[in-house]
């Protein structure tokens, strides 16, 4: 970070409103579930309610449900006991039709009861109808265990009174504190306050750099890299050009800046041609210096080390996305005894340029550039705004990581530090 703490009189208020929002979220986080535990219970009151009745006895089953359970529990019907037991025991299967079943049986009942000379099959058909009935039967008691088990569904909320989704709040709370770091900090800086930002040693270079080009009669060679506009190294790239031109313009030294893409070429001419303007100086503007070559890698490369064997340049600045030309560009520029200041936030490059390089901007340092050495107010506060809540990140993280591992302990198992980071890791989801 290019911020070094310093801790401001005036940021307990901001601490403050933070605190609050963080205790907002808490309570948020602890009540979200609230509603669905309610559903939840009011549900189970209504299948309470139709199971027990309201007198508190057991209501009664329905008469196709009391059947049921009778035929599942007859037992089964062999050949000896079928030749044993009187006649009356035969129609119970008839549970499908009820008033069939019961004239049938008062008829049996009321005439003497003979035993017929049934042979044994005879007895097994009644048999086999008992458990063809038992067997379909219990489908539907089936269904309703699936019923009462079924899960309480959540209250469906309109689609024009879902306004704001409360699972995101922590995002919510991120985004309002860094928008009151940034404006603070810009406010402070608008007023004419001065704010620290660490020296930089790449860019403090920077001028001495175009000096010493100026003193042995030499040009200035500037690569923004060899992505596209749409990337966010090349728009700092060509940010920190438009500083580096307006030093070539008061010194009269030439710059040259070939290009892998045409739209970043426009786009570079237009900003060098404004720093000559500004410095009053538009006679020495050269477009055809600032040129476009390929936008084959290595096609690219070829070129530029072609340019700085013919114009041998003083000073040489690589600051943008850089890949495996890095040390292809780096070397050459060591050969013609030229002062080389790199800049990427590509990891696998950054030692390449530090091996070779003279003076090496290392990640975020690349995109403080514009804001160090132009000294504007908006970007200075928003730079220190972003430090700042990058600061109050890692201290979250690390209260963080120290309620959690307290919680695990058995000395922090059970007490407040297990219910702080309980709701701790609920924010972060």
């Amino acid at each position: 970070m290019s911020v070094v703490w310093r801790p401001p009189r005036r940021l307990l208020p901001i601490l403050a409103l933070f605190l609050c929002l963080v205790s907002t979220m808490v309570l948020v986080a602890q009540q979200e579930e609230v509603p669905a535990a309610t559903a939840l219970q009011s549900e189970m009151t209504e299948i309470t309610a139709d199971v027990i009745g309201d007198d508190g006895e057991a209501a009664a089953p329905a008469p196709d449900a009391q059947a049921i359970p009778e035929i599942s529990e007859l037992p089964a019907v062999t050949a000896e006991t079928a030749s044993e037991e009187p006649a009356a025991q035969i129609p119970a299967p008839a549970v499908v039709e009820p008033a069939a079943t019961v004239e049938a049986a008062a008829s049996v009942v009321a005439d003497p009861v003979e035993v017929p000379d049934v042979d044994v099959p005879v007895a097994a058909e009644p048999v086999a109808a008992t458990s063809e009935t038992a067997v379909a039967a219990p489908i539907e008691p089936a269904a309703v265990a699936v019923a009462v088990a079924e899960p309480a569904k959540e209250p469906v909320v309109p689609a024009s009174l879902n306004y704001f989704d409360m699972s995101r709040a922590n995002v919510l709370v991120v985004i309002l504190t860094l928008m009151a770091f940034v404006s603070y900090y810009t406010f402070h800086a608008q007023r004419g306050k001065e704010l620290f930002i660490r020296r930089i040693s790449g860019l403090s270079a920077l001028e001495d750099a175009v000096g010493r080009a100026t003193e042995m009669g030499r040009g200035v060679l500037y690569i923004p890299g060899i992505m596209d506009m749409d990337d966010i190294q090349t728009i700092a790239g060509v940010t920190i050009m438009g500083h580096v031109a307006k030093k070539t313009a008061e010194y009269d030294t030439p710059l040259f800046a070939p290009m892998t893409r045409s739209f970043v070429m426009s786009v570079a001419q237009e900003i060098v041609k404004q720093s000559y303007l500004e410095k009053g100086r538009p006679d020495a503007y050269r477009p055809d210096r600032i040129n476009y070559l390929t936008d084959d890698q290595f096609g690219y490369v070829a070129g530029v080390g072609g340019i700085m064997m013919r114009e041998k340049p003083a000073a040489c600045f690589y600051l943008g996305t850089f890949y495996a030309e890095s040390l292809i560009l780096a070397e050459t520029g060591n050969a013609v005894g030229a002062i080389q200041i790199a800049g990427t936030a590509e990891p696998s490059q950054i030692p390449f340029f530090v091996a070779a390089c003279d003076y090496t901007l290392i990640g975020e340092e690349l995109f403080a550039a514009s804001a160090y050495l132009s000294k504007n107010p908006k970007e200075v506060g928003s730079l220190k705004g972003q430090d700042m809540i990058k600061l109050l990140i890692i201290a979250v993280m690390v209260i963080g990581t120290l309620l959690v591992t307290i919680a695990k302990t058995e000395y922090g198992a059970g007490t407040v530090f297990a219910s702080l980071a309980e709701n701790f890791m609920r924010l972060l989801k």
